[in-house]
């Protein structure tokens, strides 16, 4: 049997490290080419983590909640053939790190503790945030690494270990300039107030998945960065009512996928985003970008989490194609399918508040786009009719956050016009959803 290493796979364009949540398998057992071994959390999506040999899982080195960057080693595998190649240096590898003596560490770093200092963006993180010296850390990882356990370890136990003062002692003047460079740290307040939040017996310490952390930074950071301004406006969908009602059955039974009236918002904003492509943009410091193509950005959540999939190419898909879409997205981030480029590229966001009940609710903008417009509920409501009478009208108020370094009100309001116009004239007559 020969010993083989399984890495943590690339999972996304842009993703650089993933979290295990949860193994799927355990030391002794056989698994075959390309069967899930793990549930990984990044901080675009979760995904599984297919085993890229067929034989017996020997050691899993990554624990349930560690860390680990692309590349890097998650678990050993058993495979039939060869020689344990991988056991013998490992064994190398232990040995001269008992013998080397303490002037010679810093040459055989990669010998002895070759993860030790490499640390992953949760763990700088973490450790920034609590102003914990990594130096004083011990690592629990394989080679020596210091995982967010080990951060959080040293959190809970109220012992954090201060940086080193000999390295500054001999030099006052040095120890003076790197006092104020503590100071400058813009979301670190946030943060850092969780640690001081008190604990007593029975409460419940939930830890911050991948996910959670970049939805969190993306909030913040839209709220730091961009002048958020909301208007919103009401529009009598009373037609598109009638109209998707009576068509819904029959759909259903053709496509094998309900018709939701969320697919005709969506569909109603695209059209207007032609119209008005300012605001299909995104602010760029010293410009602003206008995107060509219409990416509608939706929100779908889980229990436990919250994605944002896209819609790409939006102005070309009719009634009906938004509506699979939309289902096919929300049955992937719902079952953890979801792939990192299905999650990319956005460029409006359209978020079905509605759909638990909210009438009236001021969105933050998904950055870095320039606007998002919140779907409220459908209700019915009297309305004062051209001829005075009152009538019960189906009633919904759409809800628009906007960038105001990039848009300004006279443009959102004609925006927002366009969309109502669009949804109030949606009938039977002049509306096809193919």
């Amino acid at each position: 049997m020969a010993v083989e290493k399984i890495l943590m796979p690339q999972l996304g364009e842009s993703v650089t490290e993933g979290t295990i949540e949860k193994w799927l398998v355990e030391v002794g057992d056989t698994v075959n080419k390309y069967d899930p071994i793990a549930e990984v959390n990044t901080d675009k999506v979760n995904a599984e983590v297919p085993s890229s040999y067929t034989g017996v899982i020997k050691e899993l080195i990554a624990g349930e909640g560690d860390t680990i960057e692309v590349g890097e080693l998650v678990c050993y595998i058993d495979v039939e053939g060869g020689a344990t190649k991988e056991k013998q240096e490992e064994s190398t590898g232990q040995q001269a790190s008992e013998n080397i003596s303490e002037d010679k560490k810093e040459q055989t770093q990669d010998e002895e503790q070759p993860m030790k200092r490499r640390y992953s963006p949760a763990v700088l993180r973490l450790a920034q945030e609590n102003d914990i010296d990594l130096e004083h850390v011990n690592g629990s990882g394989k080679g020596g690494r210091i995982t967010r356990k080990d951060i959080q370890k040293v959190i809970d136990s109220g012992e954090i270990p201060a940086p080193k003062q000999e390295e500054k002692a001999p030099e006052p003047k040095q120890e003076k300039k790197e006092a104020p460079a503590a100071a400058p740290k813009p979301a670190a307040p946030e943060a850092s107030k969780g640690s001081d939040v008190p604990v007593s017996e029975g409460d419940i310490e939930i830890p911050v998945t991948g996910v959670r952390r970049a939805i969190a930074n993306n909030m913040l950071r839209s709220k730091h960065e961009a002048p958020h301004a909301w208007t919103m406006i009401e529009v009598d969908v009373t037609s598109l009512v009638e109209y998707r009602n009576g068509i819904k059955d029959d759909f259903k039974k053709k496509e094998g996928y309900g018709l939701t009236f969320f697919a005709f918002f969506v569909k109603a904003v695209v059209e207007a985003l032609k119209e008005f492509p300012q605001m299909n943009s995104m602010w760029a410091g010293d410009k602003i970008v206008q995107k060509k193509d219409i990416n509608i950005s939706i929100a779908v959540g889980t229990d436990e989490s919250l994605f944002v999939p896209v819609i790409k190419n939006a102005d070309e898909k009719s009634i009906k194609g938004i509506a699979r879409e939309v289902k096919e997205l929300a049955q992937k981030a719902k079952t953890g399918k979801l792939k990192g480029e299905e999650m990319q590229g956005g460029t409006f966001t359209v978020n079905n508040t509605g759909s638990f009940g909210s009438v009236q609710s001021m969105g933050i903008i998904n950055y870095p786009q320039a606007a998002i417009l919140q779907v409220e509920s459908i209700v019915k409501r009297p309305v004062v009719m051209n001829n005075g009478m009152i009538a019960v009208r189906d009633m919904v108020n759409l809800c628009l956050s906007l960038d105001h370094r990039v848009l300004d009100g006279m443009i959102c309001g004609k925006f927002l016009a366009r969309v109502k116009e669009n949804l109030e004239n949606i009938s039977k007559e002049n509306t096809s959803v193919y």
